[in-house]
């Protein structure tokens, strides 16, 4: 398996689980590194259930909302799944703000996510 710097991945079952490192999304390299981590799980190691869980986040810029939708992407082009879960209020307003609840399957909670595979 890949070294990740930005997350930690776990396997639940047959799930995916990624949570992520950094507390702030926030500056470009940043996101550009964890785009690149998070495509590799689903091009080159094939993960097709993914899990994001949002614990440690407190901050998400606009430009990684754009890595996740390409993520979801990617992930539907592989026939694989894509669930969020724990989002802070303030983040999920902004998702909610762009619509993206719509795109994503939010969930509250990890095993709530886990279930819904």
């Amino acid at each position: 398996m890949a070294a990740h710097r930005s997350l930690e991945v776990s396997e639940v079952g047959d799930v995916t689980v990624v949570r992520f490192v950094d507390r702030k999304i926030l500056d470009e390299a940043n996101i550009q590194g964890l785009g690149q981590e998070l495509f590799q799980l689903v091009e080159e190691e094939n993960r097709g259930k993914l899990l994001l869980n949002f614990t440690t986040v407190e901050f998400l810029s606009s430009a990684a909302l754009g890595k996740l939708i390409t993520l979801d992407k990617k992930v539907k082009a592989h026939g694989g799944k894509l669930k969020l879960s724990n989002i802070r209020p303030e983040i999920y307003e902004v998702f909610a703000i762009t619509k993206l609840n719509k795109l994503f399957d939010i969930r509250e909670d990890e095993s709530d996510a886990l279930a819904a595979f």
